[in-house]
């Protein structure tokens, strides 16, 4: 490694010290006032200056990497790359980046970097069959941003939760429920069972079930749900809505309204047919279902 300040005459510290030579050099002279104004002997000034050294190397190297990360996701931006995989790009580089500052820091205070270096293959063995679910985290998230289940900003049910997409990081996910809720999910979580995409097509089906009593026309039902359909400028016309009898319930008929929208208009649709439904089947002079309770005494 190449070292930050010059170094201090080898005989001199081996001197004083019976050491191996410093890291850093500093000048005969310099060395010597050093002592004499402080009383501290000169391989203090040279670790403290390596120490000094190191907090630099990864202060710069900590904004350097930040700097890294930020201009990759720019740049894959830019090329219209989606924001789930720039995103997922950027954070393995700025991990990778600080990996080889922290290594470079620890240079400057005298590791051996290639010992070092061994000690982390086998640490990192160690640590690998003790860390299986990280390593499957990230090959989940590797997965992730590959095949793309989700994208940032999709709506999604996975792992029990419900939310919107932020953020896929290296080892997790980051959801945002829909009362403000932010959520980290593994990432082995969300492949290890079904992803339900509420965002990923444009359209969905509204489907509206309404029961109506036995003493009244179905076919006069199914038409008061249709003009209702015809009505509602959210509704596409292609495909076209329709309406069907799903099953029999005590005292009449269970029928179903489908419609198909935009998927942004699905939720407030959805609340609106529920809320208008029930009236346009009044209108027309339909009912529901008689609930109505006998008591009979017995004598």
């Amino acid at each position: 490694m190449i070292p930050l300040f010059a170094q201090v005459d080898p005989t001199l510290v081996a001197a004083k010290t019976n050491a191996p030579s410093a890291l850093i050099r500093m000048d005969h002279t310099l060395a010597t006032r050093f002592e004499q104004a402080t009383g501290l002997p000169p391989e203090v000034a040279v670790w403290g200056a390596n120490i000094v050294a190191s907090i630099l190397v990864l202060v710069i190297g900590y904004v350097l990497a930040g700097i890294v990360r930020n201009f990759v996701v720019r740049l894959l931006e830019r090329r219209h790359i989606d924001a789930t995989v720039s995103s997922f790009a950027g954070n393995v580089l700025h991990a990778a980046v600080m990996t080889f500052v922290v290594i470079q820091a620890l240079g400057q205070l005298g590791v051996d970097t290639k010992t070092f270096a061994a000690v982390i293959a086998a640490a990192g063995l160690a640590i690998g069959l003790a860390l299986q679910g990280g390593l499957s985290n990230f090959a989940a998230g590797f997965l992730i941003v590959v095949f793309r289940p989700f994208r940032k900003g999709d709506v999604i049910n996975g792992a029990g939760i419900e939310g919107t997409v932020e953020e896929v990081q290296v080892f997790s996910t980051t959801l945002n429920t829909a009362d403000n809720k932010k959520i980290i999910v593994p990432n082995s979580s969300l492949m290890a069972g079904n992803i339900t995409n509420y965002t990923a097509n444009p359209t969905r089906r509204v489907d509206l079930q309404l029961g109506v009593g036995a003493a009244f026309d179905l076919t006069k039902a199914h038409q008061a749900l249709l003009n209702l359909a015809k009505t509602e400028p959210r509704i596409l016309k292609e495909p076209a809505p329709s309406v069907g009898n799903v099953k029999l319930i005590g005292g009449g008929t269970m029928i179903e309204l489908r419609a198909w929208c935009n998927t942004a208009d699905f939720a407030a649709l959805s609340s609106d047919l529920i809320a208008q439904g029930p009236a346009a089947l009044g209108s027309a002079g339909i009912g529901g279902p008689d609930t109505t309770v006998y008591y009979v005494e017995k004598k």
